[in-house]
């Protein structure tokens, strides 16, 4: 059985449905623009943060640029101070041979001598002894602190002061 119902009812069930959706859909509106405007202000925040983007890897690269600059720069005072280290050491060690020829046996002139001696090695460079050392072959620590016992006979020999047994 089917209910009939009357025109009235019919009308306030369809003002009430009409009602309903124009309030969802009043929501919806409003709901879409609420989201037109988040968006416009993350359009504008993205914008800003791509600027700053920009700005922070130039200057970034401006940083690195420098700092490269920088780099080369103090390598190549590093190098000229190094060469004027070099020069004093070796004024030392010249003035060094000259006192000591002409004053042997002062303490202050083999002081001066250790001196320049330890600048030139914390320079790089050879020592007199590790001249003397690379030229004769001979190693005075090696005598002095060997490694293993030493044979006097074959040292004496080696050195010819001691005739080979046949």
């Amino acid at each position: 059985m089917q209910r009939r119902y009357k025109e009235r009812e019919v009308q306030a069930l369809v003002a009430r449905l009409k009602e309903e959706y124009e309030g969802v859909v009043r929501e919806l509106r409003e709901r879409q623009e609420e989201l037109k405007e988040e968006n416009r202000i993350l359009r504008a925040r993205l914008s800003v943060l791509e600027s700053q983007r920009s700005e922070v890897s130039a200057a970034l690269m401006r940083a690195v640029k420098e700092g490269e600059r920088i780099k080369e720069e103090s390598a190549g005072e590093t190098e000229g101070e190094r060469k004027e280290l070099l020069l004093l050491a070796e004024k030392c060690r010249l003035l060094s041979d000259r006192l000591l020829q002409k004053y042997p046996d002062e303490e202050d002139c083999a002081d001066f001598k250790t001196f320049t001696d330890a600048l030139r090695a914390r320079l790089g460079e050879q020592t007199e002894e590790e001249e003397a050392e690379e030229e004769t072959g001979f190693d005075l620590d090696e005598v002095l602190n060997p490694k293993e016992p030493l044979d006097l006979g074959d040292l004496c020999k080696e050195l010819g002061l001691m005739e080979e047994d046949s």
